[in-house]
């Protein structure tokens, strides 16, 4: 079990420019470094984020004072965190703060015992085999991700190919393509948040005809779509229209997912999706779920969902994330390893995804540093694995 020799913490900002946290642990062994992303779109039952200056002075002081010289293991170690906080929501030390140190103890534990980080993940949570998650790259940015006027805060696709390389070669395709049908139609190319463009679409079904036809000029013909409605996030959300909506898209385009179809409290609405179009499509929760085991056993109980945003920044521990996932998979859910709209350098969601089995990842598009390392980093693993 590593030994806690030194901890620190400081600010630094994400992809928005926003202050955010990264946490330094040592160990005989080295320096470990991980940083915490933040996000716009944020649900209610999240676990509580503290303001980044006074989770670092938190972490540089009462946390180091209580964790330097002690030997842990990563289950010991994020208990410990939970019984120093002492809040059900994570509001004195913040989940922010609490995930960094469990994500640089995690790179510490992994290096004690001389393997990659995922390779180390995968042990915590049974996973022997490895395989590689689907990206499913967020190209086309509304709601708090572009600020653009699109209700729809996601609009994804979902590569066919064989093998993360292939797969963000052709993301990169669809990506240019899309780059010269929103010029030839007069929109703008800026991009949001997570990378991909924010254009002023006429209306929602726009944007699924503008990333199909971009999915055909790229010659990406198998590619298919998704969506992250992000219900809870509308200013104005008509629950009777968008399921009518819901209905008719499903029959029109090759849809694998519809994530936060509703808001995230209205288990009828999402019980009703996946009662009508469960089989065809992935009814997926975030806002719903946000990563806790105990919301995760409610939309099991309520047969809301079949599949799972994992964000281990909602719940706030390496452990709670894997218990997250095991649940999920428990229930037969898929589940969907996620990165946030305000992110860092750091690439560890990639071995999150990989080390716990999620079948799918969302990265952003493949368009800014932050957002391509960690398709970099998928295409390392898989290197790794072949």
């Amino acid at each position: 079990m590593p030994k806690i020799e030194s901890l620190s913490a400081r600010t630094i900002a994400d992809s928005r420019g926003n202050p955010t946290i990264e946490v330094t642990l040592g160990t005989a062994n080295g320096l470990c470094v991980a940083s915490v992303p933040s996000g716009a779109s944020v649900g209610a039952h999240e676990a509580k984020v503290v303001e980044a200056a006074k989770a670092v002075a938190q972490i540089n002081t009462e946390v180091n004072v209580a964790l330097v010289g002690k030997e842990f293991n990563q289950k010991n170690l994020d208990d410990f965190l939970l019984q120093l906080d002492g809040t059900p929501d994570k509001s004195r030390l913040g989940g922010n703060a609490m995930l960094g140190i469990s994500l640089a103890f995690a790179r510490a534990a992994a290096a004690e015992q001389k393997v990659e980080l995922y390779w180390y993940l995968g042990g915590l949570a049974g996973v022997s085999s490895f395989s590689m998650p689907t990206p499913m790259f967020n190209i086309l940015n509304g709601g708090k991700h572009a600020r653009n006027g699109v209700a729809i805060q996601e609009y994804m696709i979902v590569p066919q190919e064989s093998g993360a390389k292939q797969q963000v070669e052709s993301a990169q395709r669809v990506v240019e393509s899309l780059r010269t049908l929103l010029a030839e139609k007069g929109y703008e190319t800026a991009l949001g948040d997570e990378g991909g463009f924010s254009p002023r679409l006429k209306n929602n079904e726009e944007g699924l005809e503008l990333l199909s036809e971009a999915c055909v000029r790229s010659g990406a013909n198998r590619c298919k779509l998704a969506l992250d409605i992000a219900a809870s996030s509308m200013e104005h959300f008509d629950k009777e229209k968008m399921s009518a909506w819901y209905a008719s898209i499903l029959k029109k385009y090759p849809l694998v997912s519809i994530e936060d179809p509703f808001t995230e409290d209205d288990w009828d609405g999402f019980s009703a999706l996946r009662a009508s179009a469960g089989e065809r499509v992935l009814v997926v929760g975030d806002d719903l779920t946000v990563t806790n085991p105990a919301r995760i056993a409610l939309a099991a109980q309520k047969k809301a969902i079949n599949a799972v945003i994992i964000k281990p920044n909602q719940v706030g521990t390496v452990s709670e994330t894997i218990a997250a996932v095991a649940s999920a998979h428990a229930h037969g859910w898929k589940a969907i390893a996620s990165h946030r709209s305000g992110e860092t350098l750091d690439v560890w969601i990639a071995d999150v995804a990989v080390g716990l089995g999620c079948e799918y990842i969302k990265a952003g598009a493949p368009t800014k540093p932050e957002r391509s390392q960690k398709y970099t980093r998928l295409i390392e693993i898989e290197k790794t694995l072949s």
